[in-house]
Parts: structure tokens; C-alpha cells; sequence
């Protein structure tokens, strides 16, 4: 993905970042739009940065390569950083490395993991082990993040999570006690699923205000932690 990477690096040279989300899904899972009109929607509005990860397992990885063709087709014709992703949902603890690689293999350029939810029967330990792989980029809405699950996510510079999706938000505060004891990377989300979800960058700093964090702890977020993440994103490439 030449034009990928040379749109990424073109975009590192800015001194600030407009609106990123690195966390929304389309009708190839559980979304209402097509990925190509997720992007020109976010294009409109002026995202600058778009992932599409849609939910999947291993049998529907093969979804991969065709976000990949509308990442591509988005990225030249319009600009924005479209990048094609995945976020691993309800997989088993034991395949979740397996399937990371699978996925990678398959054209994702992001990793994402369904993270232990309050809302949802995720399998207890699916936390940890993202933490613990160093090929995971973000552990989503991770809901009662432990400090042991937390201290894994700093060492393998995996980043947490802190979302907009009400189903999902409940335990942002307690994610940010935990988060910022240890020092992890927080990422603002919005876990997209209709064009009603997306956000501006301003919306986004009362989402991490709300979450408790401060005004510098919420522009690194959305400044130095988004750097970090996009420099981590095109050395894959």
C-alpha cells in the first residue's frame, strides 16, 4: 500500500492533527454504510484519519482485502488517511495470536481488540492476551481493565482505549484511573457503526474531559498519542 504509507508520512510532517478515529465499522459487519461511503462521509466532515475495523473472526476475515480496495480508492482520490483494519470480536483467548497474524497477513494495517466490555459476555483473560501481544495496536472499550492488564498494554505499546460508544462508555473513568496510574497511551474512539456516530475533534475533547482527564492529558491524547500510533501504523507498511 505505496500510496498508504506516502499519505501517512506526508501527514506526519503537520504540527497538529484535525479529527482521527481509528475504531468504526461498516454494513461488512454491524455497520449501516458501505466502507466507501463511511469514508466519503467522514471525508465531509473533515476527518482527516478514518480506520475502518470492522468486527470479525475467523470466518469472516476474509472482509480484509475488500476494505483494503476503498482504502486505497479514498486515500488517493481524496486524501483522507483511509486505513483498513480489523477488530477481532468474541475470538477465543487461545486463537487470538493465530488470528492477529492472519489478519496482518490478509492486508490489515491496524489491530484491534474487542476488549472486555461490561455490556457484552467477553471471555475473561481476552485483555490481557492483546495486551500481551506486541502485534495488537488497541485494546477497545476494555471495560474493568486491571493494572496488571494495563502495565502489559504500556510495555508493548498497545494502546487503551477510551471510547464514545455509549454501550461501551460506562467504565471510561475507571479505564483512566487505572490507565494513567500506569502511564498506558489512551486513544479516542467512537466505534462507529452510522454516520450519527461520528465526532468532531472538539466533540472529542469533551469525551476525554468527561472521561477525567486533563487538558494536557487530553491533547496528548488526541496530538502526540495519535503521532505515536500513525508512526506505528506505517512502519507495517
Amino acid at each position: 500500500m505505496k500510496i498508504l504509507k506516502e499519505a501517512i508520512e506526508q501527514y506526519l510532517t503537520k504540527e497538529t492533527f484535525g479529527r482521527c478515529d481509528f475504531h468504526t465499522h461498516s454494513f461488512l459487519s454491524d455497520g449501516v454504510l458501505l466502507p466507501m461511503e463511511a469514508l466519503r462521509r467522514a471525508h465531509a466532515l473533515d476527518i482527516e484519519v478514518y480506520a475502518i475495523t470492522d468486527h470479525a473472526s475467523a470466518s469472516t476475515l476474509d472482509i480484509i482485502p475488500k476494505v483494503v480496495k476503498d482504502c486505497e480508492l479514498a486515500t488517493k482520490h481524496w486524501g483522507i488517511i483511509a486505513i483498513p483494519g480489523i477488530e477481532l470480536t468474541h475470538v477465543p483467548v487461545g486463537a487470538m495470536d493465530e488470528l492477529i497474524d492472519q489478519s496482518l497477513e490478509l492486508g490489515a494495517k491496524l489491530i484491534v481488540i474487542h476488549g472486555e466490555t461490561i455490556s457484552e459476555p467477553v471471555e475473561k483473560g481476552t485483555n490481557l492476551q492483546a495486551a500481551k501481544n506486541k502485534k495488537a495496536d488497541i485494546l477497545a472499550h476494555p471495560g474493568l481493565l486491571t493494572k496488571e492488564e494495563a502495565e502489559y498494554c504500556k510495555k508493548n505499546d498497545v494502546f487503551v482505549e477510551i471510547t464514545f460508544n455509549r454501550n461501551h462508555a460506562y467504565t471510561n473513568g475507571h479505564v483512566v484511573d487505572i490507565g494513567r496510574e500506569v502511564g498506558v497511551d489512551f486513544i479516542q474512539n467512537t466505534d462507529t457503526h452510522s454516520p450519527k456516530d461520528m465526532i468532531t475533534y472538539e466533540q472529542a475533547e469533551i469525551v476525554l474531559s468527561g472521561a477525567g482527564l486533563t487538558q494536557e492529558e487530553t491533547k496528548k491524547t488526541l496530538q502526540d498519542n495519535v503521532r505515536k500510533l500513525l508512526t506505528q501504523i506505517n512502519e507495517r507498511l
